[in-house]
Protein backbone atom coordinates (compact mmCIF):
# COMPACT_ATOMS: atom_id res chain seq x y z
CA UNK A 1 0.00 0.00 0.00
CA UNK A 2 2.97 2.20 0.70
CA UNK A 3 4.55 1.45 -3.02
CA UNK A 4 1.19 2.29 -4.54
CA UNK A 5 0.64 5.39 -2.64
CA UNK A 6 4.76 6.36 -3.65
CA UNK A 7 3.81 5.65 -7.50
CA UNK A 8 0.73 8.05 -6.55
CA UNK A 9 2.70 10.91 -5.87
CA UNK A 10 5.81 9.94 -8.45
CA UNK A 11 2.82 9.76 -11.30
CA UNK A 12 2.09 13.71 -9.89
CA UNK A 13 5.39 15.13 -10.65
CA UNK A 14 6.38 13.06 -13.53
CA UNK A 15 2.60 14.14 -14.86
CA UNK A 16 4.25 18.22 -14.08
CA UNK A 17 7.14 17.49 -16.17
CA UNK A 18 5.72 15.86 -19.03
CA UNK A 19 4.66 18.08 -21.77
CA UNK A 20 1.82 16.66 -23.30
CA UNK A 21 -0.37 16.06 -19.78
CA UNK A 22 0.98 19.60 -18.66
CA UNK A 23 -0.31 20.80 -22.04
CA UNK A 24 -3.75 18.97 -21.71
CA UNK A 25 -4.50 19.35 -18.12
CA UNK A 26 -3.60 23.41 -17.77
CA UNK A 27 -2.02 25.41 -20.36
CA UNK A 28 -4.63 24.59 -23.05
CA UNK A 29 -7.81 24.59 -20.61
CA UNK A 30 -6.17 28.16 -18.84
CA UNK A 31 -5.94 29.31 -22.28
CA UNK A 32 -9.12 28.55 -23.61
CA UNK A 33 -10.54 29.41 -20.17
CA UNK A 34 -8.82 32.89 -20.27
CA UNK A 35 -9.53 34.43 -24.11
CA UNK A 36 -12.96 32.58 -24.91
CA UNK A 37 -14.57 32.82 -21.32
CA UNK A 38 -13.92 36.44 -22.19
CA UNK A 39 -16.02 35.96 -25.25
CA UNK A 40 -18.79 34.21 -24.42
CA UNK A 41 -18.84 37.05 -21.31
CA UNK A 42 -19.30 39.44 -24.11
CA UNK A 43 -21.55 38.10 -26.70
CA UNK A 44 -23.62 36.16 -24.12
CA UNK A 45 -25.91 38.62 -22.10
CA UNK A 46 -26.64 35.51 -19.21
CA UNK A 47 -23.41 33.37 -19.78
CA UNK A 48 -22.15 34.35 -16.33
CA UNK A 49 -24.47 32.14 -15.13
CA UNK A 50 -22.95 29.01 -16.48
CA UNK A 51 -19.28 30.26 -17.65
CA UNK A 52 -17.74 28.06 -14.83
CA UNK A 53 -19.90 25.07 -15.57
CA UNK A 54 -18.48 25.33 -19.37
CA UNK A 55 -15.19 25.56 -19.09
CA UNK A 56 -14.87 23.38 -16.41
CA UNK A 57 -16.64 20.78 -18.86
CA UNK A 58 -13.86 22.01 -21.44
CA UNK A 59 -11.28 21.55 -18.94
CA UNK A 60 -12.05 17.90 -17.74
CA UNK A 61 -12.80 16.72 -21.25
CA UNK A 62 -9.75 18.05 -22.77
CA UNK A 63 -7.36 16.29 -19.61
CA UNK A 64 -9.41 12.74 -18.95
CA UNK A 65 -9.72 12.22 -22.78
CA UNK A 66 -7.00 13.66 -24.76
CA UNK A 67 -4.46 14.05 -21.59
CA UNK A 68 -4.19 10.94 -19.16
CA UNK A 69 -3.81 8.28 -21.76
CA UNK A 70 -0.66 9.73 -22.64
CA UNK A 71 1.24 7.70 -19.85
CA UNK A 72 -0.60 4.52 -20.57
CA UNK A 73 0.37 3.94 -24.48
CA UNK A 74 4.31 5.21 -23.43
CA UNK A 75 3.78 2.53 -20.26
CA UNK A 76 1.70 -0.67 -21.57
CA UNK A 77 3.33 -0.66 -25.30
CA UNK A 78 6.89 -0.50 -24.14
CA UNK A 79 10.09 -2.48 -22.35
CA UNK A 80 9.35 -0.62 -19.29
CA UNK A 81 6.36 -2.65 -18.22
CA UNK A 82 8.29 -5.52 -18.28
CA UNK A 83 10.70 -4.12 -15.18
CA UNK A 84 7.16 -4.16 -13.58
CA UNK A 85 6.72 -7.92 -14.31
CA UNK A 86 10.04 -8.84 -13.50
CA UNK A 87 9.59 -7.61 -10.16
CA UNK A 88 5.91 -8.78 -9.92
CA UNK A 89 4.23 -5.44 -9.65
CA UNK A 90 0.50 -6.10 -10.74
CA UNK A 91 0.19 -3.83 -14.35
CA UNK A 92 -3.11 -2.24 -13.18
CA UNK A 93 -1.30 -0.29 -11.03
CA UNK A 94 0.12 2.50 -13.44
CA UNK A 95 -3.60 2.63 -15.16
CA UNK A 96 -4.55 3.04 -10.90
CA UNK A 97 -2.15 5.50 -10.19
CA UNK A 98 -2.47 7.23 -13.34
CA UNK A 99 -6.21 7.74 -12.83
CA UNK A 100 -5.93 8.78 -9.27
CA UNK A 101 -3.22 11.57 -10.18
CA UNK A 102 -4.93 12.59 -12.98
CA UNK A 103 -8.21 13.23 -10.81
CA UNK A 104 -6.09 15.00 -8.78
CA UNK A 105 -4.80 17.33 -11.68
CA UNK A 106 -8.35 17.91 -12.69
CA UNK A 107 -9.83 18.55 -9.86
CA UNK A 108 -7.45 21.52 -9.24
CA UNK A 109 -7.98 23.08 -12.34
CA UNK A 110 -11.61 22.99 -11.31
CA UNK A 111 -11.00 24.57 -8.50
CA UNK A 112 -8.72 27.50 -9.97
CA UNK A 113 -11.72 28.02 -12.73
CA UNK A 114 -14.20 27.73 -9.78
CA UNK A 115 -12.23 30.56 -7.69
CA UNK A 116 -11.00 33.10 -10.60
CA UNK A 117 -13.75 32.98 -12.68
CA UNK A 118 -15.98 35.22 -10.04
CA UNK A 119 -12.80 37.52 -10.29
CA UNK A 120 -11.75 38.13 -13.56
CA UNK A 121 -15.46 37.06 -15.27
CA UNK A 122 -17.96 38.69 -12.37
CA UNK A 123 -19.05 34.83 -12.84
CA UNK A 124 -21.96 33.47 -10.91
CA UNK A 125 -21.21 30.99 -8.50
CA UNK A 126 -22.99 27.77 -8.65
CA UNK A 127 -26.01 28.06 -5.75
CA UNK A 128 -25.80 24.67 -4.28
CA UNK A 129 -21.79 24.19 -4.43
CA UNK A 130 -22.19 20.37 -3.36
CA UNK A 131 -24.49 19.36 -6.06
CA UNK A 132 -21.64 21.14 -8.70
CA UNK A 133 -18.75 19.47 -6.70
CA UNK A 134 -20.35 16.44 -6.79
CA UNK A 135 -20.99 16.53 -10.73
CA UNK A 136 -17.37 17.86 -11.44
CA UNK A 137 -16.05 14.51 -9.41
CA UNK A 138 -18.07 12.79 -11.40
CA UNK A 139 -17.04 13.52 -14.75
CA UNK A 140 -13.60 13.90 -13.93
CA UNK A 141 -14.18 10.50 -12.95
CA UNK A 142 -15.63 9.36 -16.05
CA UNK A 143 -13.98 11.27 -18.17
CA UNK A 144 -10.73 9.66 -16.96
CA UNK A 145 -11.94 6.02 -17.31
CA UNK A 146 -12.70 7.05 -21.45
CA UNK A 147 -8.88 8.33 -21.10
CA UNK A 148 -7.87 4.96 -19.86
CA UNK A 149 -9.69 2.87 -22.44
CA UNK A 150 -7.48 4.83 -25.36
CA UNK A 151 -4.33 4.57 -23.77
CA UNK A 152 -4.42 1.07 -22.98
CA UNK A 153 -5.61 0.07 -26.83
CA UNK A 154 -3.70 2.31 -28.54
CA UNK A 155 0.10 1.34 -29.59
CA UNK A 156 0.87 4.38 -30.82
CA UNK A 157 0.39 7.97 -29.06
CA UNK A 158 -0.60 9.72 -33.02
CA UNK A 159 -3.37 7.21 -33.41
CA UNK A 160 -4.18 7.53 -30.07
CA UNK A 161 -4.64 11.08 -30.33
CA UNK A 162 -6.40 11.12 -33.49
CA UNK A 163 -9.08 8.51 -32.13
CA UNK A 164 -9.81 10.68 -29.16
CA UNK A 165 -10.79 13.36 -30.85
CA UNK A 166 -13.89 11.67 -31.85
CA UNK A 167 -14.74 11.96 -28.49
CA UNK A 168 -13.72 15.29 -27.47
CA UNK A 169 -14.70 17.35 -30.31
CA UNK A 170 -18.82 15.72 -30.36
CA UNK A 171 -18.72 15.90 -26.56
CA UNK A 172 -17.26 20.28 -27.08
CA UNK A 173 -20.39 21.02 -29.58
CA UNK A 174 -23.19 18.53 -28.50
CA UNK A 175 -22.75 18.54 -25.09
CA UNK A 176 -24.51 22.19 -24.60
CA UNK A 177 -21.67 24.40 -23.47
CA UNK A 178 -21.51 26.05 -27.02
CA UNK A 179 -24.59 26.52 -27.65
CA UNK A 180 -27.95 25.29 -26.58
CA UNK A 181 -28.60 21.82 -27.00
CA UNK A 182 -32.32 22.72 -28.07
CA UNK A 183 -30.62 24.33 -31.06
CA UNK A 184 -29.36 20.79 -32.83
CA UNK A 185 -31.00 18.46 -34.85
CA UNK A 186 -32.56 15.73 -32.91
CA UNK A 187 -30.16 12.87 -34.20
CA UNK A 188 -27.53 15.22 -32.63
CA UNK A 189 -29.05 15.38 -29.44
CA UNK A 190 -29.67 11.88 -29.10
CA UNK A 191 -26.25 11.23 -29.76
CA UNK A 192 -24.96 14.11 -27.34
CA UNK A 193 -26.76 11.62 -24.94
CA UNK A 194 -24.32 8.85 -25.31
CA UNK A 195 -21.90 11.36 -24.12
CA UNK A 196 -21.05 11.97 -20.45
CA UNK A 197 -20.10 15.09 -21.22
CA UNK A 198 -23.86 16.37 -21.79
CA UNK A 199 -24.47 14.69 -18.15
CA UNK A 200 -21.57 16.37 -16.56
CA UNK A 201 -22.91 19.40 -17.87
CA UNK A 202 -26.59 19.05 -16.69
CA UNK A 203 -26.04 18.34 -12.99
CA UNK A 204 -23.44 20.54 -12.57
CA UNK A 205 -26.12 23.33 -13.49
CA UNK A 206 -28.51 22.00 -11.34
CA UNK A 207 -29.48 22.62 -8.32
CA UNK A 208 -30.99 19.19 -7.34
CA UNK A 209 -29.98 15.69 -7.29
CA UNK A 210 -30.16 13.89 -10.20
CA UNK A 211 -30.55 10.25 -9.78
CA UNK A 212 -30.84 9.29 -13.93
CA UNK A 213 -27.82 11.72 -14.64
CA UNK A 214 -25.31 9.68 -11.75
CA UNK A 215 -26.65 6.60 -12.90
CA UNK A 216 -25.99 6.92 -16.80
CA UNK A 217 -22.26 8.10 -15.63
CA UNK A 218 -21.46 5.42 -13.14
CA UNK A 219 -22.96 3.25 -15.96
CA UNK A 220 -20.36 4.22 -18.73
CA UNK A 221 -17.99 4.38 -15.86
CA UNK A 222 -18.17 0.74 -15.50
CA UNK A 223 -18.29 -0.49 -18.97
CA UNK A 224 -15.22 1.76 -19.37
CA UNK A 225 -13.58 0.02 -16.70
CA UNK A 226 -14.35 -3.32 -17.73
CA UNK A 227 -13.13 -2.98 -20.56
CA UNK A 228 -9.87 -0.84 -19.49
CA UNK A 229 -9.26 -4.10 -16.76
CA UNK A 230 -10.15 -7.02 -19.51
CA UNK A 231 -7.37 -5.18 -21.91
CA UNK A 232 -4.79 -5.11 -19.24
CA UNK A 233 -5.25 -8.87 -18.63
CA UNK A 234 -4.96 -9.24 -22.00
CA UNK A 235 -1.90 -7.46 -22.02
CA UNK A 236 -0.34 -9.55 -19.10
CA UNK A 237 -0.71 -12.51 -21.17
CA UNK A 238 0.47 -11.78 -24.26
CA UNK A 239 3.88 -11.74 -22.53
Amino acid sequence: MRAFIYQIGLNWKLNLRSKELLVHYYVVPLVFYLFIGGGFISILPDADKTIIQVMSVFAITMGGVLGSPYPLVEFYHSDIKKAYQVGKIPLWTIAASNFISGIMHLFVMSLIILISAPIIFKAQIPENIFIYLLGVILFIIVSLSIGMVFGVFFKSAAKMGMATQLVFLPSIMLSGIMFPVAMLPNVLQVIGRILPATWGFELMCTNDFLWLNVAVQLIIFMIMLIVASFKIKQIRKED
